[in-house]
């Protein structure tokens, strides 16, 4: 084996197009993850592909982001947008196309990281047809997701398949909290190998401006009080818990409250009319002179909104892991969360922040005013918070545990030679 394809290294993550504007529809935690793992791994020295699919002819088919490491546009479908439980029909097309762009460039990829279950498919095919070796990272489960909603996609039963089955055949699986691999192992299967990696955050963008600064640069008050939720609008998100619970606060009244809501939507879809449906709330509670829909916040204001907030609430129904929480407590802000998933691993309650139970609005009520009512426990909880998130969640170290794992996968497989593609 070469050195060249030693450290060649394919992640694939179909419907996240790491190189996409974070905060758009569908550019979530994963496509953060994606971006943030290929980037600090090309540092390391590996040679980082990262694979996602084309959904327009304007899109660049590849994008350089530093010199070893891009992303790769492949054809599935007709270049449009498709939501993510009707793209597995078009899985087959990625993979002829993964192998058609392999063969092109004379690379074989030994090792594919997928993400995702749509992309746990294209993998376990590689694996077939080339010996590929894959490692796993889910992402959410369908298994803990459909217990968290009414209406079950059709694509339910086919997903839970496929998420079985890679757990029991890829090389490894990365969970990124200890409550995720608890979750495989009771809902999903007892066979497979796990190993726990967190997700990261950049500590350097994060935490680099004061409160004041932060304040003084968005024309927000000293002494308001500046309850922050950042993420999709989705139901599963729990918006609505944070809108109600604010409705009784204490400090409801005090004229020095604000809710900022961060983030995008578009109109006509799923998202959009979430965005509608909380307006609504917002308004029928008489909450619209203190609450601000900001829309997406962009990566470069971001960290200045983290910073500015008392408190950032996180109301997911799930969240395997949770990454608006470890922005905010890079960002020094405490964090009130929901008691499920990942939230309960990036969280330590009464040390970084507090967690209640998920949609319990008294009890995020009483969490939120906990913070605002006591400035002095709310800049030790922000300490605490950036202390943790520099030991445990920055991506140089989150790399560092992946390329290790890498390593010893593609030992391995030099010593049992892998089929080579025919």
């Amino acid at each position: 084996m070469n050195s060249t394809t030693e450290k060649h290294i394919a992640l694939i993550s179909v419907h996240g197009d790491p190189a996409i504007e974070i905060g758009k529809e569908e550019a979530g935690g994963q496509n953060v993850y994606v971006r943030h793992v290929g980037e600090a791994l090309a540092q390391l020295g590996w040679q980082v592909d990262m694979f996602t699919r084309k959904v327009s002819l304007e899109q660049d088919t590849i994008v350089q982001h530093s010199q070893n490491c891009r992303t790769i546009r492949l054809k599935a479908g007709s270049l449009e947008f498709v939501p993510r439980d009707q793209l597995f029909g078009y899985l087959p097309e990625f993979v002829d196309n993964f192998l058609e762009f392999q063969k092109e460039n004379s690379i074989t990829y030994q090792l594919v990281h997928t993400n995702y279950w749509l992309s746990s498919w294209v993998g376990m095919q590689l694996k077939k047809i080339q010996g590929s070796k894959q490692v796993h990272t889910y992402h959410s489960l369908g298994a803990v997701k459909y217990n968290t909603i009414k209406t079950i996609p059709l694509i339910a039963s086919k997903r839970l398949a496929v998420e079985k089955e890679v757990l029991e055949t890829a090389e490894k699986i990365v969970a990124t909290s200890p409550q995720e691999k608890q979750h495989m192992r009771s809902l999903v299967s007892l066979k497979g190998n796990i190993d726990i990696i967190p997700c990261g955050t950049d500590i350097h963008r994060f935490g680099s401006i004061t409160r004041e600064a932060a304040r003084s640069e968005l024309g927000i008050a000293p002494e308001a009080k500046i309850v922050l939720y950042v993420g999709r609008f989705d139901p599963r998100k729990g918006i609505e818990t944070l809108v109600r619970a604010l409705n009784k606060s204490k400090l409801r009244d005090s004229n020095n409250l604000q809710l900022i809501i961060g983030g995008g939507s578009t109109p006509g879809n799923s998202d959009g009319r979430e965005r509608d449906r909380i307006e609504k709330i917002i308004n029928e509670l008489g909450m619209s002179d203190f609450t601000t829909l900001a829309g997406r916040l962009s990566q470069e204001i971001l960290p200045t909104y983290y910073a500015a907030a008392d408190v950032c609430v996180v109301p997911s129904h799930y969240e395997p892991f949770g990454l608006v929480a470890i922005e905010a407590m890079a960002s020094s802000t405490p964090v009130v969360a929901s008691d499920v998933g990942g939230l309960q691993f990036t969280v330590v309650p009464e040390q970084t922040g507090l967690l209640a139970p998920p949609e319990d609005v008294d009890a995020f009520a009483s969490a939120i005013d906990r913070i605002l009512i006591s400035p002095e426990w709310r800049d030790e909880l922000g300490k605490a918070g950036r202390k943790r998130v520099e030991t445990k969640f920055s991506w140089h170290g989150v790399a560092s545990q992946l390329s290790e794992l890498y390593s010893q996968l593609l030992e391995q497989s030099v010593q049992e030679p892998a089929l080579l593609a025919q």
